[in-house]
């Protein structure tokens, strides 16, 4: 299946970006300004580079480093080697990390050096640094060659610099047969997203479904040719990697990465790069109307702007138009299993309909909301989200399993989401199968954490599951039976979850009990731990 759109490839897109976008600001990171001409030509020297350590089409390559112009030149120029990219979630800690390169089999590894206090290298030793591997982490034997996206990297790792000129021997023809070579019905990507059941699952997709996807988001959005557009959503998501990155590629925007969330660089790159494009979460714009130095900064460029699936307030959607002036505010819904969309509204649309809902299926889908027996309900009754189309993923990664569990015969979806379509075909998302929470924009899977818990030896039992929380929507609160004889406090389980996990799935509270409530089969009832947060 060759995608509906002008490119063949991921590769091919970035070819003819630089192309046909020469002279425009591609990627603007501080004083670093580099044009379309530019980034194709660092694309092609990574991707030499890449060939260089004997990267093969079809191999992962992994990636852990928040969003950076370096980020994406890592990125492009390992697909551009046919190889198929593995983001990992930059809150992950070394363990959590180190399971997702195992379990993907990465053959290379670009990691940055140290981020927000933490040595990711190190963590990484931690977690894998004994095995039978012969590579930089022993714990990972399929793991050849490790390189740190600074000037400095320990021994067994390479630094940027050395891995760019390690692809000085491989000859400009070579790189660019090789990238000519990949074929649209490829993987071009595995994003690993938790399940219920605890373990990383990856959603293969391939460059076909990224390019129609990404395609149709940006004719929806109405992206174009001198955007310029501050990718804060992290690049290890699909929101930031596909609906940012690749979007930028196909239209010619500019593309501005923030590698933390903070709304006071937020509003400083909006004004000294008179940032046109902003998607986000609804609590990153909640937090730019509400700062009190919002006036001081020059807004005016501000015009479109993408939130996700998340309840938008009626009132958040009517002032980013009436005191920011954004032309456009569209809302969207997806899952990494689709491609990372599955609804979208139009410009036009009524406000209500974009703060209410997170808009229809986008051209080439079907959407269904169905009863437990799998049958589909009329609009206004909720029931379990089903998608169909070019957009769902080819499977999880070497998980036949779980593929079967979540995609039927005829290519129908599971998403896990509770759903309500409207009779214009409009989905509004009202809950979750899989007791997900979402905590400022990052989704926490319960069963996840409890496993994580569950490793504390003074910890016998546990159930965690989301309350709200004024600041994040939600976070974590665990139930906890503690061990006989054990003295385990709060703030000890807290603080040990901090050191074991990524801390949007450390609970907040912790509640200590006798015994979990549970059904006749032996499963927790979290319903009744629901009703005393609601009680």
């Amino acid at each position: 299946m060759r995608a509906d759109t002008a490119w063949e490839s991921v590769p091919d897109l970035v070819r003819t970006a630089a192309e046909r976008y020469a002279d425009v600001e591609a990627v603007v990171e501080g004083r670093t300004r580099v044009t379309y001409a530019e980034l194709g030509a660092r694309v092609e020297r990574a991707a030499a580079a890449c060939m260089a350590t004997g990267v093969e089409p079809g191999d992962r390559v992994g990636i852990w480093a928040p969003n950076s112009l370096d980020w994406i030149v890592a990125a492009l120029g390992a697909v551009s080697a046919g190889a198929v990219l593995v983001p990992l979630n930059t809150r992950f800690k070394g363990a959590e990390a180190a399971d997702v390169l195992r379990r993907s089999g990465a053959r290379l590894l670009f990691v940055t050096g140290t981020f927000l206090g933490t040595s990711y290298v190190a963590s990484l030793r931690r977690a894998a640094g004994d095995g039978p591997g012969t590579g930089p982490l022993p714990g990972l034997p399929a793991l050849k060659h490790a390189v740190v996206l600074s000037e400095d990297a320990p021994a067994d790792f390479l630094t940027w610099k050395d891995f760019l000129a390690g692809g000085e021997g491989v000859g400009t023809a070579d790189v660019r047969d090789r990238s000519a070579a990949v074929r649209g019905a490829w993987p071009s990507d595995i994003i690993f997203t938790s399940g219920t059941t605890g373990r990383p699952k990856g959603a293969v997709i391939t460059h076909d479904q990224t390019l129609r996807a990404y395609d149709i988001w940006g004719g929806l959005a109405g992206l174009a040719r001198g955007d310029r557009y501050l990718i804060v959503n992290p690049f290890f998501h699909t929101f930031g990697y596909k609906a940012g990155v690749i979007a930028c590629l196909m239209r010619g925007a500019t593309m501005i990465p923030q590698p933390v969330f903070g709304v006071n660089t937020v509003l400083a790159n909006i004004a000294a790069e008179r940032v046109s494009v902003l998607p986000g979460p609804p609590t990153l714009l909640q937090s730019l109307l509400d700062h009190p130095a919002r006036d001081a900064h020059d807004l005016s460029a501000l015009r479109l702007v993408v939130t996700g699936a998340a309840v938008v307030p009626l009132r958040l959607v009517e002032r980013l138009r009436t005191e920011l002036g954004v032309g456009t505010v569209l809302t969207a819904y997806g899952l990494s299993e689709a491609s990372g969309i599955v609804t979208m509204c139009r410009r036009g649309d009524d406000p209500t309909v974009i703060a209410s809902t997170s808009g229809r299926a986008v051209p080439g889908t079907e959407l269904r909301v169905v009863d437990p027996e799998g049958r589909p309900l009329e609009p206004g009754l909720p029931g379990e989200v089903l998608v169909r189309g070019f957009n769902v993923m080819r499977g999880y990664y070497e998980d036949e399993r779980a593929t079967a569990e979540v995609l039927s015969p005829d290519g129908w979806l599971r998403t896990g989401d509770i759903g309500v379509l409207d009779a214009a075909g409009n989905l509004r998302i009202t809950d979750r199968l899989k007791d997900m929470f979402i905590v400022g924009g990052f989704n926490a899977y319960p069963a996840e954490i409890e496993q994580l818990l569950g490793l504390h030896p003074d910890v016998a039992d546990v159930a965690v599951i989301g309350v709200p929380d004024a600041r994040l929507g939600e976070v974590g609160r665990a139930y906890v039976v503690r061990r006989p004889g054990a003295l385990l406090t709060a703030d000890d389980l807290i603080a040990w979850s901090r050191r074991e996990m990524a801390n949007y799935k450390v609970p907040r509270t912790v509640e200590f009990v006798a015994e979990l409530p549970r059904n006749a089969s032996g499963k927790v009832v979290k319903g009744a731990l629901r009703d005393q947060v609601t009680g």
